[in-house]
């Protein structure tokens, strides 16, 4: 089917409490995971987090390697309010934790380049994907770790549906909804490989499909090559259809 965009932002009070209050604990730890697994010597440094919502991966780095700064970015103001929350119930993060409202490319950071930038399930909100490489090519360091995770777009809205019935039947309807719009909104595989060309990101590239079927893909570019004054990042791209235990909008 052909990609149907939705909202850019989850600014709704209700939607971004049922957001917040959504447990997302196993595909958030998920994401660690492939941090950990990609990037293991990357244990001090700076990282961004695009499009961090309310913070939970942010805070999971952040506890999980206790020599990183991390950041987030997110456009929702509503988000935000459930991030800093967090936060103030981990004090011991707070000196290496900043939450920032805006929208990237162009808004102000605390740091002019950071060592790894990652973002889980924010390209499919985006109208103009453009915006998102661009804004992870200003933020990354040369030669910068980079971690997507995003969703898959089904072969039709039936698709869709079923994906949202089977694996997120008990979740309050505006989540369900939001899910269904996510799935229709999402890329599929050659986009995002279409994506990564026109931005200088198609270097080396090993294709990885499991999961169910061949949902879950990773895109990985490795060689290093100066683009537009910057070193060629080590980039991990998962688009994640597979393995739902909860809708991830």
């Amino acid at each position: 089917m052909q990609r149907i965009t939705e909202p850019e932002l989850m600014d709704e009070a209700e939607q971004a409490r049922a957001y917040a209050m959504a447990d997302f604990a196993e595909p958030n730890e998920r994401f660690v995971g492939y941090f950990e697994t990609e990037f293991p010597d990357l244990k001090t440094g700076s990282v961004l987090d695009l499009g961090c919502g309310p913070g939970d991966i942010v805070l999971r780095l952040a506890t999980r390697r206790t020599g990183l700064t991390v950041h987030g970015i997110d456009g929702s103001a509503a988000m935000l309010r459930f991030a800093s929350e967090s936060l103030h119930e981990s004090p011991e993060l707070g000196g290496r934790v900043q939450f920032i409202e805006g929208v990237l490319p162009g808004a102000t950071l605390p740091l002019s380049a950071y060592d790894a930038v990652v973002s889980n399930s924010l390209l499919h909100h985006l109208h103009d994907p453009d915006a998102f490489w661009r804004a992870v090519r200003e933020a990354g360091a040369p030669g910068a770790a980079v971690l997507v995770m995003d969703l898959f777009r089904p072969e039709s809205v039936a698709a869709a549906q079923a994906i949202v019935d089977q694996y997120a039947a008990n979740e309050p309807e505006v989540l369900r909804l939001d899910f269904l719009a996510s799935l229709c909104a999402a890329f599929e595989p050659d986009e995002i490989r279409a994506q990564l060309r026109a931005h200088g990101l198609d270097g080396q590239q090993n294709i990885l499909a499991r999961g169910i079927g061949t949902d879950e893909y990773r895109v990985k570019a490795t060689e290093d090559k100066e683009v537009h004054n910057h070193a060629r990042p080590d980039l991990v791209v998962l688009l994640d259809g597979a393995e739902y235990d909860h809708p991830l909008p």
